[in-house]
């Protein structure tokens, strides 16, 4: 039913509550279900839409300018697969406008159409943002028809009856099917990434739906990736004899994911070798140390998250994006909590006091500070020289 739409309408977001966002479409042509997240940052709109963590979820920018820097086969952050394995759709508050930058190889709404992400502009996204704040993530669906015909109780029941993020195993369609290696390293200017010439480490990357730039990050400290599907068992983990051991960030439910990741964890935490958590990774190696996750009500997402180093009483500026989050009241001895979020008092770091394996919930690969959080790599492969 479109009776209720004002004239021009080819965009709709519908929330379960009932809530109908109108605007103009953009993007794929379609419709898209899934749980609605703001994202704060100024920057990185390719990487963010591309993240794998973002599988199931529907963005929305509060930073209303998006799509000057254009799109590019270099900024995109899944190492496989398309939409359906990433955001699901954007929501912004201005149309997106044309490229103004010269790495730019695509305009953002034609990138968008062709990787199938379906876009709605023109709604107020501050009072979205609002109501995600105050009440919670919604589940909802984003809908764009270039003939603004739309039956909004079809598209309200497919969001009502959707089952929501919890309890669900997403790292296993976001994961790699295959295992490859990986030898890039961080982008510089003017000649691109660099390539690994004499690896120093050998690491193997658990991937439950893994970034491109973790990669590179590692790259960048000397290590090659042998990147694995998250099935993978710690006895095949452990034959190729790393110097360390990742685990990647992702979506989903870490406790759903768990269920196959967490014993084969534990495995790896007992043998003695380097391992290190990311996201994901962070919160499934809290639950292998017999601590608990809980799905929390905004999540974190955005550039501009301030977190504490305990260690060092140091304070950087951090990229987050995450639903669920470790309860640091249930993090048992001899586990320590070594970052935590100055927003809400969040666990953002654990680590064993008596095993190299530690983790952080936030992205120390992403670069809003720009460089705060690459220590943590430095960190990592410092545990690796001790463990040689």
């Amino acid at each position: 039913m479109s009776q209720d739409l004002l004239p021009g309408v080819t965009g709709v977001l519908v929330l379960a509550d009932g809530t109908v966002l109108q605007g103009v479409g953009c993007g794929a042509v379609g419709d898209a279900v899934g749980e609605v997240c703001f994202n704060t940052a100024m920057t990185g709109y390719q990487e963010i839409l591309t993240d794998p963590s973002y599988m199931a979820q529907i963005v929305a920018f509060t930073f209303p300018h998006v799509g000057n820097v254009g799109a590019n086969s270099e900024d995109v952050e899944q190492v496989t697969g398309v939409a359906e394995t990433a955001a699901r759709g954007a929501i912004f508050r201005d149309v997106p406008t044309d490229p103004a930058n010269w790495r730019a190889n695509s305009d953002f709404d034609g990138w968008m159409k062709r990787r199938g992400v379906v876009g709605l502009a023109g709604v107020d996204t501050r009072a979205l943002t609002r109501k995600i704040r105050e009440t919670g993530m919604p589940h909802g669906v984003i809908a764009h028809a270039p003939d603004g015909k739309f039956d909004l109780d079809a598209l309200k029941a497919k969001a009502r009856d959707w089952s929501g993020v919890v309890g669900l195993d997403l790292a296993k369609d976001a994961s790699t099917t295959q295992t490859f290696t990986w030898d890039e390293g961080l982008w510089s200017w003017p000649a691109g990434y660099a390539k690994l010439e004499t690896p120093k480490y050998e690491v193997v990357v658990i991937d439950y739906g893994v970034k491109r730039n973790i990669l590179r990050a590692l790259a960048h400290v000397g290590a090659r990736a042998t990147v694995v599907p998250a099935g993978t068992s710690a006895e095949d983990i452990l034959a190729r004899n790393p110097d360390g051991v990742l685990l990647s960030n992702g979506p989903g439910d870490p406790a759903a994911t768990g269920e196959y990741a967490v014993p084969e964890i534990k495995k790896l935490v007992e043998s003695g070798k380097p391992v290190f958590g990311i996201c994901l990774g962070h919160q499934m190696l809290a639950l292998a140390l017999g601590a608990k996750t809980v799905k929390m009500e905004q999540g974190h997402h955005g550039a501009n998250h301030p977190v504490k180093d305990l260690t060092t009483g140091k304070v950087e500026i951090v990229s987050m994006n995450h639903g669920f989050t470790v309860d640091s009241e249930s993090l048992p001895e001899p586990v320590q909590e070594t970052h935590v979020s100055l927003f809400d008092g969040t666990n953002a770091g654990i680590a064993l006091k008596d095993k190299p394996v530690f983790s952080v919930q936030h992205h120390p690969e992403a670069s809003p500070g720009p460089t705060d959080s690459l220590y943590i790599f430095e960190r990592f492969a410092g545990l690796m020289d001790q463990a040689k």
